[in-house]
């Protein structure tokens, strides 16, 4: 099983780049609400405290754990930045352009400017002129991105739970916009309401 790690963070540092960037996203599977992503920016000075952190892929944690780590993350990142879009742009222009466009927002929110963004997944953002590295599985493999993927997902899954105060009978607080079976009941029997993603299948059968 792969274990996050600096071995990419090093590389680059070694090749004298100062400021990276990790970047991730939540919510790309979901049938309601935006997604989500998350960038957070490393500098080589104490690099390897990170190590001490024990952050992971924020899929493999608990609520209570992603909490106390996005704590750590917001301590001790230089810079933490969060973009989203929204489920009527993911209609619009699909969610995989959609992910790409959130990335592209939070890297162009940043401060310090990255020399390099390492993000997870297969597809590098052609708007943004950085040098960059997509990486199939890099919240597995990357401290950085894994430190993403949770202010990622705490960031999406804290506007799920406001959601469900304007919308109540869809129990967003629990299942955050995925296709559960609760969820799936509760479309059947009040349809779909203005979060949903109405260019997903589930919701067209709706």
């Amino acid at each position: 099983m792969n274990v996050p790690n600096l071995r990419e963070e090093k590389i680059l540092f070694k090749k004298n780049y100062k400021y990276i960037a990790g970047i991730d996203e939540a919510g790309r599977g979901p049938l309601a609400g935006p997604v989500v992503s998350a960038a957070v920016v490393f500098k080589k000075n104490n690099l390897n405290k990170w190590l001490n952190f024990n952050i992971k892929d924020s899929k493999k944690l608990s609520q209570s754990q992603r909490k106390s780590l996005l704590a750590v993350i917001l301590q001790n990142a230089i810079e933490v930045k969060t973009s989203r879009v929204s489920e009527g742009v993911i209609d619009k222009i699909n969610i995989r352009q959609a992910t790409l466009l959130s990335m592209e927002r939070s890297i162009k929110k940043l401060k310090n400017k990255p020399d390099f963004v390492l993000i997870d997944g297969r597809d590098t953002i052609k708007k943004i002129d950085i040098d960059q590295k997509a990486i199939i599985n890099g919240d597995n493999r990357s401290i950085i991105i894994a430190s993403a993927s949770i202010v990622a997902k705490e960031t999406r899954d804290d506007i799920m739970r406001r959601y469900s105060k304007k919308y109540p009978k869809y129990g967003f607080e629990r299942h955050k916009g995925y296709g559960t079976e609760f969820h799936r009941e509760m479309l059947k029997k009040y349809g779909p309401c203005k979060i949903h993603r109405f260019s997903f299948r589930p919701i067209k059968k709706i």
